[in-house]
């Protein structure tokens, strides 16, 4: 376990503040278009919903050069939320922008909410509510459904529950989420979403946990928290929050190292926690709290021909670290969907024309239909992820390269996804990722026999 990151001046803070029961914490960088409305949206939430619990607000920053940290002290007082919510909290409402230490010299997201986990040991809060700065759709209600089953209910991790655009949240639905599923037995929905509630049990559980790493650091700080949690034994439930409206990111173009840093550290905690999920077996609903909501999240365009291209072009350079790292029954399929992905994607690049190579201009829709041809297996992606985890036991050293090879692979699988619910709705769309979360389960004897085994197939 690291040393405390608290500095001297957070240390300061947190004597001014003496206690809280409940916390707000608000990791950010660069976020000073969006963290108005996120910090006036919990401090309603605070008032209306916990007006007899002492409260506070953290924004952890990494030092963001837009004033994203002044948007925070600035913003509305809560004698303002008061008068507009006719009700008045018995504590005041303090609120804290600080810019958090690196942990090892790694920041990130994790860094920024290992500094909120030391304030909400410290201030001995019950609740702890941690919030994305980018959020264009939370409510005051968010707090409540996020705080409310832990200080009610008796729950230590509330996961939120959001409702997405079919072809957004890519690495949840088709890593995280089926194999947390199928490794823990849980049905996690949203593993790494960003939005959660956090008992003070389990804060100081992830202060004494090992293996903050620096991807745990960075991206991989969620699916750590969420993993932690299960293989702890903690009381885990969801919150239907409704749509979920951020800045929402094209998988080809920006979510490269995001996918690096989660896979990774889902990796190596399935390495290091086997004694949680060999016996497992089937998964079962988690508990939802809070009301059905019907919404419909904002569109979101990808790049079907750069995925298709990214998927080829790794084949050609990759071949041997993919032969390495899977079955040769696998890495044969998978070299061969990768020829598959070239001519399709020359078929879409024709379609189009030479003066638009990569698509830009055209549809996510158009370029489903042109790509139709293209179609990754169920069966074939859920045995590349287990045959990964494996490889992290083989070689941890090699976790990180080996991860990084992967994600053309992953995405081949995200451009199949996206050209087969070209056509559907996002309710429908669903049902082909639980179709997949279910593939996942049908093959688990075959990691767990793999693992059994000790050696690669």
């Amino acid at each position: 376990m690291p040393e405390t990151v608290l500095t001297p001046a957070i240390r300061d803070e947190i004597a001014r503040l003496g206690k809280a029961d409940i916390m707000v914490g608000i990791p950010s960088f660069k976020n000073a278009a969006t963290i108005g409305y996120v910090v006036r949206a919990s401090q309603a939430g605070l008032v209306q919903y916990f007006p007899d619990l002492r409260p506070v607000v953290v924004n952890s920053d990494a030092g963001s050069p837009d004033g994203t940290g002044r948007v925070v002290v600035e913003t509305e007082p809560p004698d303002y939320v008061e008068r507009i919510l006719l009700v008045r909290a018995r504590n005041k409402l303090s609120r804290v922008s600080l810019t958090y230490p690196e942990i090892d010299g790694s920041g990130g997201k994790g860094a920024a909410l290992r500094t909120i986990f030391e304030i909400a040991a410290a201030l001995e809060v019950q609740a702890l509510v941690v919030v994305d700065s980018d959020l264009r759709s939370i409510l005051p209600e968010w707090i409540e459904l996020l705080a409310g089953p832990i200080l009610k209910g008796g729950y230590d991790f509330v996961a939120p529950l959001y409702s997405r655009h079919k072809h957004d949240g890519t690495i949840t639905n088709t890593v995280t989420y089926p194999l947390t599923r199928a490794l823990y037995g849980l049905r996690i929905r949203q593993p790494i979403g960003g939005d959660f509630g956090v008992s003070g049990d389990l804060v100081r559980r992830y202060l004494e946990a090992p293996g903050w790493t620096p991807d745990v650091s960075k991206f991989g700080i969620d699916v750590w928290m969420t993993t932690t949690a299960l293989a702890g034994g903690f009381a885990v439930c969801q919150a239907r929050l409704g749509a979920k409206v951020h800045d929402p990111k094209d998988p080809g173009a920006d979510l490269g190292p995001m996918f690096r840093q989660v896979v990774g550290t889902i990796l190596r905690m399935a390495v290091a926690n086997p004694e949680h999920w060999l016996g497992v077996r089937g998964s079962h609903d988690v508990p939802a709290y809070g009301f059905e909501r019907h919404a419909d999240p904002p569109p979101l365009e990808i790049n079907v021909l750069r995925l298709l291209s990214e998927f080829h072009a790794g084949s050609l350079t990759m071949t041997e670290t993919w032969r390495s790292m899977l079955a040769s029954g696998t890495a044969d399929e998978i070299m061969a969907l990768a020829g598959e992905a070239g001519r399709v994607a020359g078929v879409v690049r024709d379609r189009f024309g030479m003066d638009r190579p990569s698509g830009e201009t055209a549809s996510t829709a158009a370029m489903a239909e042109a790509a139709a041809a293209f179609h990754f297996p169920d069966d074939l992606w859920a045995r590349v992820v287990y045959d990964l985890v494996i490889a992290a036991r083989e070689k941890p050293e090699a976790v990180d390269a080996r991860v990084a090879s992967l994600v053309p692979v992953y995405f081949g699988r995200v451009a199949s996804l996206v050209i087969e619910n070209r056509e559907l709705t996002t309710e429908r769309a669903e049902d082909h990722v639980e179709r997949q979360a279910r593939e996942f389960e049908r093959l688990k004897p075959y990691l767990v026999e793999r693992w059994s085994k000790g050696a690669g197939a």
